[in-house]
């Protein structure tokens, strides 16, 4: 205790890998204890193994923290970032995972300078979302289950449709509580890309990646329900021309189930900061491979059991036909 106290205190960040499924999001809402986030668990982690005083756990400005994204419910992450002031005490990392429940790990803390906030700071973020393939068979033409096995042809058509998203758009269809006009509906979006199919316990999955500059809620999962609306034959590809438009389209919310926030990017700050002798870049180079092994024991299992198990795609996947694409909602 009495060492902790003595300990200076210093900006850092650190690097978080976590299995969303059963929590409301990243981002605590002090005063609805009913809704557990990944950060109720953190800040208890942080004050329990002596990093932080305990009154900076109630108010969170104490320790000037700052997630990079907060990523919605049951959304997991395999590299996300958080930045805050805490005292370096001994076997720092050690003494906070053990106050973690083991599907939430810190893999890495480096030190950063003290004016760093790793939200304004990061200038992108890379999501990957994984799926049954099944997501993607015509519903009129293909089995509609997991025997589902996907052709070159559509994916180089989902591929296709993927890319329409890069550069800049207005994605106002693409979230709730913004509006056509609303400027900060611009976004950026440098990559986005269907990989190869693979399977897993007797079921095709596929993974999407997309890099943007960042995003609003909901929007990757609704770009990709768009996509899935448009393959499936129930929207045509016009579509997406058109919502980039002032009107209303009706663009459908693919499950939260599958997608993880893979890295976030320090490109401006590591040019600045990270070769000054004094700090680090932000990359996590020796972390890939705890990152990999994390991403292999509790994120994908968990998406493909869930999928299994409560079929969240194949329901959703039900709920298309209620959509209407062609008039504006």
């Amino acid at each position: 205790e009495d060492q902790n106290k003595k300990s200076p205190k210093r900006k850092i960040v650190l690097l978080m890998a976590y299995s969303g499924k059963g929590y409301h999001g990243m981002q605590r809402n002090l005063g609805s204890s009913q809704f557990k986030t990944i950060e109720d668990d953190l800040v208890s982690a942080l004050v329990q193994s002596g990093c932080i005083p305990e009154n900076h756990g109630e108010d969170m400005k104490k320790m000037s923290f700052q997630r990079c994204a907060r990523t919605d419910k049951g959304v997991s992450a395999a590299g996300q970032i958080v930045s805050l002031k805490v005292r370096l005490i001994d076997d720092i990392l050690e003494k906070i995972n053990n106050h973690l429940p083991s599907h939430i790990r810190i893999l890495g803390l480096k030190r950063v300078t003290g004016g760093f906030n790793s939200k304004n700071k990061c200038d992108a973020r890379t999501y990957s979302y994984m799926l049954p393939t099944f997501a993607f068979a015509h519903k009129d033409h293909d089995v509609q289950e997991e025997a589902y096995r996907l052709n070159k042809e559509t994916l180089e058509k989902v591929n296709k449709l993927l890319a329409c998203y890069k550069g800049t758009h207005n994605f106002h269809n693409f979230t709730s509580q913004k509006g056509p006009k609303d400027p900060s509906a611009k976004r950026y979006i440098m990559e986005m890309y269907c990989g190869e199919p693979f399977v897993r316990e007797n079921i095709e999955f596929a993974v999407i990646r997309v890099k943007g500059q960042s995003f609003m809620m909901h929007q990757i999962r609704k770009m990709i329900g768009l996509v899935i609306a448009i393959v499936k034959g129930y929207a045509a590809e016009s579509v997406i021309e058109r919502s980039w438009g002032e009107e209303k389209v009706d663009v459908p919310k693919a499950p939260g189930l599958g997608l993880v926030l893979e890295r976030v990017h320090f490109e401006k700050y590591n040019r600045r900061f990270g070769n000054d002798g004094l700090h680090e870049p932000l990359e996590w180079r020796e972390e890939e491979e705890k990152i990999a092994v994390f991403k292999e024991q509790y994120i994908y299992p968990t998406i493909i059991n869930t999928e299994r198990e409560e079929k969240s795609m194949m329901n959703w996947l039900n709920t298309l036909s209620i959509h209407d694409f062609n008039c504006s909602a």
